[in-house]
């Protein structure tokens, strides 16, 4: 009767429409964050057109930026289905819990790794030649929790990449202004992974996985985090110094430092309930928010 059960469930997941799929894989791989990122990339193609950047090269930025993220989180879904199976925090995500088969995320995985691929050739041959190389770093990021606890850094720096590679796009150069947001970007999101991590600290000492809160204690990660996202905006204060940005620009800085004040007043070694306002709603704010006053300003004063 198992085997029948089994064989049945198989069939039906196979039998479901292709659209219906497609929306489990989007929810599977948290489709709507790519306003982590995508606003990050955006500015930097803002500040590298010294204005709005050409509609063609704009679409494949983005082409580009949704195709490599889709790709990396539906193979971190694949990486690790057997350890979100055991995690009670994540046992119903579409792969444990059997609402999607591996072969179609193996499917959505490699048609958004030709997305990105395809994205960059569009752009010019420096992004097409280092297309394969960022694709490389992005899908090996989901192993490194295995034996580093300095993953979070890793995830950063994948975001972080989102700017330099859309700089790069526009144009063909790798000057101060780039760094200094892959910088920003990548110590950004390591300070706010290293907040999210904390929930599975228990399930990742149980099972040998690797994590600042697991290595350092939950209350020592989290000085560790506001730590990075002080260092980020010091950087960022460089940065729009650097490019000579006006009051706009330094204004939403001052909302940025506020919204992270915010997000860390909202965790706590004792309490970590409100991690997920604190990981997806304030985080998807700064980035809209930065876009949105840098390139204003860069935009108003040409």
């Amino acid at each position: 009767m198992r085997g029948t059960s089994t064989a049945s469930v198989v069939l039906n997941r196979n039998n479901m429409p292709f659209f219906k799929r497609l929306r489990i894989t989007l929810e599977m791989i948290k489709f709507e964050h790519t306003v982590f990122a995508l606003p990050f990339a955006l500015l930097s193609a803002i500040l590298a057109s010294t204005g709005w950047p050409e509609a063609p090269k704009l679409f494949w930025i983005v082409m580009a930026m949704v195709g490599a993220r889709s790709a990396a989180m539906a193979f971190n879904r694949l990486a690790d289905q057997q350890i979100d199976a055991e995690n009670p925090r994540t046992k119903m995500r579409a792969l444990p819990a059997g609402e999607l088969t591996i072969s179609f995320a193996v499917l959505f995985t490699a048609a958004s790794a030709a997305l990105f691929l395809g994205a960059a050739w569009k752009l010019n041959p420096l992004c097409f030649k280092l297309s394969v190389p960022v694709l490389a770093i992005l899908l090996f990021y989901s192993y490194t929790k295995r034996f580093t606890s300095y993953s979070h850094l890793v995830l950063g720096f994948c975001l972080g990449m989102a700017p330099l590679g859309s700089w790069i796009a526009v144009r063909g150069d790798v000057p101060l202004t780039p760094v200094l947001l892959c910088a920003i970007v990548m110590l950004w999101t390591a300070g706010f992974d290293i907040i999210y991590a904390c929930q599975d600290v228990e399930f990742d000492r149980r099972k040998q996985l690797f994590s600042l809160p697991n290595r350092l204690g939950v209350r020592t990660a989290l000085n560790v985090s506001s730590a990075m996202h002080v260092l980020m905006l010091l950087l960022l204060v460089a940065l729009l110094t650097f490019e000579r940005l006006g009051w706009v620009s330094f204004a939403g800085t001052l909302l940025v430092a506020a919204l992270l004040w915010y997000e860390h007043s909202l965790v706590r070694p004792e309490d970590l309930s409100k991690v997920n306002a604190s990981f997806f709603t304030v985080n998807g704010c700064i980035s809209v928010l930065l876009l949105l006053a840098v390139g204003l300003d860069r935009l108003t004063s040409l």
